[in-house]
């Protein structure tokens, strides 16, 4: 049996990534191929707005070297709207500074970005054109929608919470995810994003907005599972977190 260790890049006030990554890859270990070991480094972030969000990708390199330290096999930044805040194609540039920390650090350990990961994950899900709910405010909503445009994936319509309280995001019930989705314009889209965010919780209401919608459905934590196994050599595949990681998507290769 192969041993992994996932590391990840956290905000400090994030809840959410270290619960349904975990949950998702346990649930892959039931399989009795796989045992993972989860390891963090944190950076400060209390409010998303754009100071403090500038200010967390300034910690990128140091939070690398740290994880590089327990020589993860893996590493991934679990923050998706600091990335995409930045500008088009700025997650390769964190990709790139992060390997060169763990290189430094004397480790090789595979890197990659959730807001990367997200792109991907659509792709893989033939999103062309998609329908998203964000906890953002309205600038930084827009700014994601931008970006995630830029890589080629049209988006018809999304919703924002407009709650700078990164605290306060982790607490969004999954019944207001489903409501919320019943409101999105889905006519001739790929997929629908149920939280194109790490930490808005989204992963236990997977499944009945995919039931409810009948498109498929993801979200930044489902995508950022499903690219570390497939980054890691591992089929993607885990029950309950909707169509990405239920063996309907591509499986690319990283």
């Amino acid at each position: 049996m192969n041993s992994y260790r996932i590391g990840q890049v956290v905000p400090s006030s994030n809840t959410t990534m270290e619960t349904e990554i975990p949950r998702m890859l346990l649930a892959r270990e039931k399989l009795g191929r796989e045992r993972f070991t989860f390891h963090s480094s944190r950076m400060r972030m209390h409010r998303v707005t754009p100071e403090e969000l500038a200010r967390m990708n300034q910690e990128n390199g140091r939070c690398a070297a740290e994880l590089a330290d327990a020589r993860v096999d893996v590493m991934s930044t679990a923050c998706l709207v600091a990335i995409m805040a930045s500008g088009p194609g700025y997650h390769r540039k964190v990709e790139e500074e992060m390997r060169a920390a763990a290189q430094a650090a004397g480790a090789t350990s595979k890197v990659m970005t959730s807001a990367g990961a997200l792109i991907d994950g659509l792709k893989a899900l033939s999103g062309k054109r998609v329908s998203l709910l964000c906890p953002y405010m309205k600038p930084l909503a827009k700014l994601v929608v931008d970006y995630i445009e830029s890589e080629g994936i049209a988006v018809k319509d999304y919703r924002a919470f407009e709650i700078p309280d990164n605290l306060k995001v982790g607490q969004v019930e999954g019944s207001r995810l489903l409501e919320e989705a019943k409101t999105l314009d889905t006519r001739g889209v790929d997929a629908v994003v149920l939280s194109a965010c790490v930490q808005m919780p989204s992963l236990a209401s997977i499944e009945a907005a995919q039931k409810m919608i009948g498109l498929p459905v993801t979200s930044t934590a489902v995508c950022t599972a499903w690219k570390m196994l497939v980054t890691l050599g591992i089929e993607p595949r885990v029950q309950g977190a909707g169509a990405l990681l239920a063996g309907e998507a591509a499986y690319l290769s990283a």
